[in-house]
């Protein structure tokens, strides 16, 4: 559903479509044997052919090929057998060839679409119009000197796929949450990272707006927004500048503009060009793409359980809805709670103390998932010692607390403090006797009002220092009130 924007005339409605950049997970380029590792120093991952050197010529990375039609397939998109590669002829100050070898007419992948949630539950369809596959440019550095610029070409020739999208998005939410799920969908099969802290992904988002009703507006591209938060911003602070542009009778220009975050504005960069401008024509260098439908079925029989499987089945097993969103969208997530599944942990459980308190713990101290000393098989041992009511959950807690700061398994934090659960009836019966003998106004007070064997419970579990098993002594208590 469209979310309209109040201006001084009336209501505008935004139009948004996204052309996502992904790097393609290869050892190597796309036209040549060059490295592709992040953080190398500058111009130490550059052939000969990403160089331009005479008589070089390019030579396609199967694997890109590969990755690009599993990624096709994720997205539910038409799958095009045969597919060209083209010059898109620009001035790249930082693509030495003077141009880019990229995809036009014949795209390796055709329409798709995905599906998005949002903050109210609500869903919403979103087309893909193509995906193609591309190489990338180099990178200009403009700070190391006052009147020179600094090339680094690690970068170019580098496989990207290029997603894009129909103009079906209508609101801010809606464009993060599109690129949020195409983050999910390549991180799921592993064709990308999805790391847009180092540009590995990166969208160009294109906004117009109209009055509701109205044809579609002239366009603005807002350049290489690198995180969902930033796309938010941008759409919104654009909209805004466009409506406010309109109403004051200016005109509209398609242009690419860059947002910049510290200042919460975009700013022109360019005129925007048309496909026209950049005279396309196939690569006479490269042959077209070619591939069969065997092809096609084992990249399909590649692909593990996608995010929207994924959730379903967590919500199946009992887990929450908003949860089994968060965990199936990461990878990170995956491992953790599957390892907490295979362990014997019911799925709720395992959810909701991974979220909640797993992960809370770790945003709190500003400590990675990465970097935490409790690892997937470490959490599990905990949970099964309240699976099998060694310890209580409460207990639990407080244990993980002792294993983040260590990184001792749980069962050794539990023998060495003596935190074991106490289970014996007779044991826990004598506590619960003790604690309604030393408190008879709090019975005449549980009997008005049975919600009062709650403070019964909290006092049975201090008199046993947090050890007996609530269970236990909710039944023995209800049985003794109650009699």
């Amino acid at each position: 559903m469209s979310k309209l924007i109040k201006g001084k005339t009336g209501e505008w409605e935004v139009v948004i479509g996204v052309e996502t950049h992904a790097q393609v997970s290869s050892v190597s380029k796309l036209f040549s044997g060059s490295p592709t590792a992040f953080g190398a120093a500058p111009n130490s991952q550059v052939s000969l052919v990403d160089a331009a050197m005479p008589g070089m010529l390019p030579v396609v990375n199967g694997e890109a090929v590969r990755q690009a039609v599993r990624t096709g397939l994720a997205l539910n998109a038409e799958i095009n057998k045969h597919s060209v590669f083209a010059r898109k002829n620009y001035f790249y100050p930082d693509l030495p060839q003077g141009y880019q070898i990229s995809q036009y007419e014949e795209p390796i992948v055709g329409e798709g679409e995905i599906e998005v949630e949002l903050e109210d539950g609500s869903t919403r369809t979103i087309g893909i119009e193509r995906l193609h596959m591309e190489q990338d440019a180099g990178k200009s550095v403009h700070d190391r000197h006052p009147g020179k610029s600094y090339i680094d070409l690690n970068r170019a020739g580098v496989p990207l796929m290029e997603i894009v999208s129909k103009p079906d998005m209508r609101s801010a939410e809606e464009a993060s949450a599109y690129v949020g799920k195409i983050r999910s969908i390549l991180r799921a099969i592993g064709s990308c990272d999805g790391n847009m802290q180092e540009g590995s992904m990166r969208a160009d988002i294109n906004i117009s707006v109209r009055k509701p009703g109205e044809e579609l507006g002239i366009r603005a591209e807002v350049k290489n927004v690198n995180s969902l938060r930033f796309i938010r911003q941008a759409v919104e602070v654009e909209a805004k500048r466009q409506i406010r542009l309109l109403e004051s009778g200016g005109t509209m220009v398609q242009e690419t503009r860059l947002f910049d975050p510290d200042k919460g504005e975009t700013r022109s960069m360019r005129s925007k060009e048309d496909a026209h401008d950049y005279r396309y024509f196939p690569d006479p260098d490269l042959l077209p793409v070619v591939f069969d439908d065997a092809f096609v079925a084992e990249c399909k029989a590649s692909l593990p359980e996608l995010p929207d499987t994924r959730k379903a089945r967590y919500v199946e097993a009992g887990v929450s809805a908003d949860n089994a969103t968060f965990i199936a969208g990461e990878q990170d997530h995956i491992h953790f709670f599957e390892t907490l599944l295979a362990a014997g942990i019911d799925a709720k459980q395992a959810a909701d103390f991974y979220t909640s308190e797993f992960l809370g713990r770790l945003n709190k101290a500003d400590i990675s998932i990465a970097d935490a000393k409790v690892n997937a098989e470490a959490l599990a041992g905990l949970l099964a010692l309240v699976k099998d009511n060694t310890i209580s959950g409460k207990i639990a807690k407080d244990v993980l607390d002792d294993m983040l700061e260590s990184g001792e398994p749980a069962k050794a934090i539990v023998e060495a403090k003596g935190l074991v659960q106490i289970t014996d009836s007779s044991a826990i019966e004598a506590l619960v006797d003790q604690v309604i003998a030393d408190n008879p106004n709090q019975v005449e007070s549980y009997k008005a009002n049975p919600k009062a064997i709650g403070w019964f419970v909290g006092q049975v579990m201090k008199a046993s220092q947090g050890k007996a098993n609530p269970g236990q002594v909710n039944q023995l208590l209800k049985q003794k009130l109650d009699g």
